[in-house]
């Protein structure tokens, strides 16, 4: 992020907002893209990412920016609140995106990614600031079962809640994200992994769910933890 961004205006108009977009468009295409023509010429044809990155639609959280990731690397579905529906419930963009991930473009990890001061949490938290957004309200049910478990569970201040349902949401979307077909399949022959993590913005740390210690932990400390059950079956 160069000083420019820091110095952006809080509050600017409507066509400023426009301006700034495309003039970051505009310095893409004159300084970025020469630098990097042959990797879009390759691009330009076919794609290969390393991993399905599932995140929240927060624009504060950019996955490649975080992961220092290039173009074509990781195949990013974002919403509010990082859902994954169950499988059969909602076959919408979330279902379709991981169907093709998994069966078209061959990945080999989903990562879903929660987040600090995540509003959608938030809102979840204090469903009365939702009245207003019905559609938002129906979507966040899909995060109802963390909350239950952080209500019935946790015990926790009330500073710390928050906190404690991200991470709770991020093991309740990979509950619905293994009841996909296509996913259950990968994942019992161990040809699919997947992993819960969780970003902090203010201090850039990710922590990752860690299936057989039962916790989250930094990805900095110690093996790659890792969220998926062992496989049944191989395909070697």
């Amino acid at each position: 992020m160069d000083k420019k961004q820091l110095d952006a205006p809080a509050t600017e108009s409507a066509d400023e907002a426009l301006q700034y977009i495309v003039d970051g468009f505009r310095r893409f295409r004159k300084e970025v893209f020469p630098q990097q023509e042959e990797l879009f010429k390759k691009l330009a044809h076919e794609q290969t990412p390393r991993a399905m990155f599932i995140t929240c639609a927060d624009s504060r959280i950019v996955p490649e920016l975080i992961t220092q990731t290039n173009p074509g690397d990781l195949f990013v579905t974002r919403n509010v609140g990082n859902v994954v529906p169950p499988y059969g419930q909602m076959m919408g963009g979330v279902s379709t995106a991981i169907e093709f991930a998994v069966m078209a473009l061959n990945v080999h990890h989903i990562i879903i990614c929660g987040h600090s001061d995540c509003g959608a949490m938030k809102a979840v938290l204090n469903p009365e600031s939702l009245e207003k957004m019905p559609t938002v309200k129906a979507w966040l049910r899909h995060a109802e079962v963390a909350k239950t478990v952080v209500a019935e569970n946790c015990g926790c201040d009330g500073h710390n809640t928050l906190g404690i349902l991200t991470k709770e949401n991020v093991l309740a979307q990979l509950d619905h994200l293994r009841t996909h077909p296509s996913v259950a399949a990968k994942i019992a022959s161990g040809q699919l992994f997947v992993h819960g993590w969780v970003y902090d913005i203010e201090t850039s740390e990710i922590v990752a769910y860690d299936a057989e210690l039962g916790e989250f932990r930094s990805i900095d400390e110690g093996p790659m933890p890792l969220a998926t059950p062992r496989a049944r079956y191989r395909h070697d």
